[in-house]
Protein backbone atom coordinates (compact mmCIF):
# COMPACT_ATOMS: atom_id res chain seq x y z
CA UNK A 1 0.00 0.00 0.00
CA UNK A 2 1.25 3.94 -0.66
CA UNK A 3 1.86 5.59 2.05
CA UNK A 4 0.17 8.91 1.80
CA UNK A 5 2.57 12.17 2.34
CA UNK A 6 1.24 15.54 3.81
CA UNK A 7 2.75 18.49 4.07
CA UNK A 8 2.02 21.51 6.33
CA UNK A 9 3.62 25.32 5.94
CA UNK A 10 3.73 27.58 8.64
CA UNK A 11 5.18 31.27 8.09
CA UNK A 12 7.27 32.74 11.29
CA UNK A 13 8.26 36.31 11.11
CA UNK A 14 10.11 37.85 13.78
CA UNK A 15 9.08 41.11 15.20
CA UNK A 16 11.10 41.37 18.38
CA UNK A 17 14.10 43.58 16.63
CA UNK A 18 13.43 46.74 18.79
CA UNK A 19 15.67 48.65 16.65
CA UNK A 20 19.24 46.77 18.05
CA UNK A 21 18.65 44.11 16.72
CA UNK A 22 20.83 40.98 18.23
CA UNK A 23 23.21 43.47 19.41
CA UNK A 24 23.62 41.62 22.70
CA UNK A 25 22.14 38.91 24.25
CA UNK A 26 19.40 41.73 26.11
CA UNK A 27 19.08 43.63 23.44
CA UNK A 28 16.16 42.04 21.33
CA UNK A 29 12.90 40.71 21.61
CA UNK A 30 12.00 37.13 21.56
CA UNK A 31 8.55 37.96 19.85
CA UNK A 32 7.48 36.14 16.72
CA UNK A 33 3.98 35.80 14.53
CA UNK A 34 2.82 32.05 13.42
CA UNK A 35 0.67 32.49 10.16
CA UNK A 36 -0.64 29.35 7.76
CA UNK A 37 -3.03 30.62 5.02
CA UNK A 38 -5.71 32.31 6.30
CA UNK A 39 -5.76 31.48 10.06
CA UNK A 40 -5.79 33.69 12.74
CA UNK A 41 -1.94 35.00 13.53
CA UNK A 42 -0.22 33.08 16.82
CA UNK A 43 2.15 34.98 18.74
CA UNK A 44 5.02 33.36 20.07
CA UNK A 45 7.64 34.30 21.97
CA UNK A 46 10.12 31.89 23.54
CA UNK A 47 9.61 30.23 27.64
CA UNK A 48 9.76 33.30 30.63
CA UNK A 49 12.52 31.52 31.45
CA UNK A 50 14.30 32.63 28.53
CA UNK A 51 13.61 35.95 27.98
CA UNK A 52 9.75 35.85 26.75
CA UNK A 53 6.50 37.62 26.86
CA UNK A 54 4.41 35.25 28.82
CA UNK A 55 1.03 36.39 27.65
CA UNK A 56 2.49 35.17 24.14
CA UNK A 57 2.81 30.52 23.18
CA UNK A 58 6.22 29.37 23.52
CA UNK A 59 7.39 26.38 21.14
CA UNK A 60 7.16 24.21 24.48
CA UNK A 61 3.62 25.45 24.97
CA UNK A 62 2.81 24.39 21.68
CA UNK A 63 4.33 21.39 21.62
CA UNK A 64 2.33 20.15 24.96
CA UNK A 65 -0.59 21.63 23.14
CA UNK A 66 -0.21 19.85 20.18
CA UNK A 67 -0.04 16.51 21.85
CA UNK A 68 -3.39 17.57 23.67
CA UNK A 69 -5.30 18.12 20.70
CA UNK A 70 -4.30 15.32 17.92
CA UNK A 71 -5.43 13.14 21.38
CA UNK A 72 -8.63 14.55 21.52
CA UNK A 73 -9.29 14.56 17.88
CA UNK A 74 -8.16 10.70 17.50
CA UNK A 75 -10.36 10.03 20.88
CA UNK A 76 -13.15 12.15 19.75
CA UNK A 77 -12.79 9.98 16.22
CA UNK A 78 -12.44 6.61 17.89
CA UNK A 79 -15.59 7.07 20.64
CA UNK A 80 -17.47 8.54 17.37
CA UNK A 81 -16.70 4.89 16.22
CA UNK A 82 -17.32 2.87 18.90
CA UNK A 83 -20.65 4.86 19.44
CA UNK A 84 -19.37 6.66 22.71
CA UNK A 85 -21.34 9.93 22.55
CA UNK A 86 -18.92 12.22 24.05
CA UNK A 87 -20.61 15.40 24.72
CA UNK A 88 -17.50 17.26 26.90
CA UNK A 89 -13.97 17.02 27.01
CA UNK A 90 -11.19 18.81 28.81
CA UNK A 91 -7.39 18.30 29.33
CA UNK A 92 -4.80 20.19 31.84
CA UNK A 93 -1.64 18.95 30.22
CA UNK A 94 1.85 19.80 31.43
CA UNK A 95 5.17 18.99 30.47
CA UNK A 96 8.54 18.22 31.81
CA UNK A 97 11.53 19.68 30.43
CA UNK A 98 14.97 19.18 31.65
CA UNK A 99 17.75 21.72 30.79
CA UNK A 100 21.06 20.45 30.82
CA UNK A 101 24.61 22.43 32.34
CA UNK A 102 25.21 24.06 28.60
CA UNK A 103 21.76 24.92 27.96
CA UNK A 104 20.83 22.40 25.93
CA UNK A 105 17.36 21.15 26.69
CA UNK A 106 14.40 18.41 26.23
CA UNK A 107 10.94 17.36 27.36
CA UNK A 108 11.47 14.05 29.59
CA UNK A 109 7.72 13.14 29.15
CA UNK A 110 4.13 15.30 29.01
CA UNK A 111 1.00 14.32 30.83
CA UNK A 112 -2.50 14.64 29.39
CA UNK A 113 -5.09 14.97 32.37
CA UNK A 114 -8.28 14.21 29.69
CA UNK A 115 -12.27 14.26 31.49
CA UNK A 116 -14.54 13.04 29.54
CA UNK A 117 -18.37 13.65 29.75
CA UNK A 118 -20.19 11.03 27.76
CA UNK A 119 -24.89 11.13 26.94
CA UNK A 120 -25.21 7.93 26.78
CA UNK A 121 -24.34 4.91 29.43
CA UNK A 122 -23.91 2.11 27.27
CA UNK A 123 -23.24 1.27 23.82
CA UNK A 124 -25.58 -0.19 21.65
CA UNK A 125 -24.79 -3.69 21.92
CA UNK A 126 -25.52 -2.97 26.00
CA UNK A 127 -21.47 -2.37 26.98
CA UNK A 128 -21.14 -0.07 29.79
CA UNK A 129 -19.33 3.03 28.94
CA UNK A 130 -17.12 2.68 32.01
CA UNK A 131 -14.13 3.94 32.63
CA UNK A 132 -12.45 0.66 31.28
CA UNK A 133 -14.09 1.23 28.14
CA UNK A 134 -12.60 4.90 27.57
CA UNK A 135 -9.33 3.67 28.69
CA UNK A 136 -9.47 1.35 25.67
CA UNK A 137 -10.21 4.34 23.48
CA UNK A 138 -7.68 6.41 25.30
CA UNK A 139 -4.63 3.78 24.52
CA UNK A 140 -5.84 3.42 20.88
CA UNK A 141 -5.80 7.09 20.54
CA UNK A 142 -2.45 7.43 21.60
CA UNK A 143 -1.82 4.76 19.07
CA UNK A 144 -2.80 6.73 16.38
CA UNK A 145 -1.55 10.09 17.46
CA UNK A 146 0.70 11.36 14.75
CA UNK A 147 2.43 13.89 17.28
CA UNK A 148 2.64 11.45 20.06
CA UNK A 149 4.11 8.56 17.48
CA UNK A 150 6.83 11.52 16.43
CA UNK A 151 8.25 12.50 19.91
CA UNK A 152 11.37 10.64 21.56
CA UNK A 153 9.91 10.80 24.94
CA UNK A 154 7.03 9.59 26.86
CA UNK A 155 3.45 10.71 27.06
CA UNK A 156 1.36 9.60 29.64
CA UNK A 157 -2.32 9.77 30.61
CA UNK A 158 -4.20 10.41 34.09
CA UNK A 159 -7.81 10.46 32.98
CA UNK A 160 -10.14 11.59 35.27
CA UNK A 161 -12.95 9.63 35.99
CA UNK A 162 -15.77 10.01 33.60
CA UNK A 163 -19.14 11.58 34.20
CA UNK A 164 -22.60 10.95 32.49
CA UNK A 165 -24.35 14.19 31.35
CA UNK A 166 -27.02 14.65 33.74
CA UNK A 167 -30.35 13.47 32.55
CA UNK A 168 -32.85 15.98 31.23
CA UNK A 169 -35.03 17.70 33.81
Amino acid sequence: MAHLLHQFSVDLTWTGARGAGTATYTSYGRDHVLTSGGRPALPGTSDPGFRGDPERWSPEDLLVGALSQCHMLWFLHLAANAGVVVVGYTDSASGTMRIEAAGHGQFTEVVLRPRVTVRNAALADGTPVDDALLADVHHRAQEHCFIARSVNFPVRHEPGPLTHEPAPA
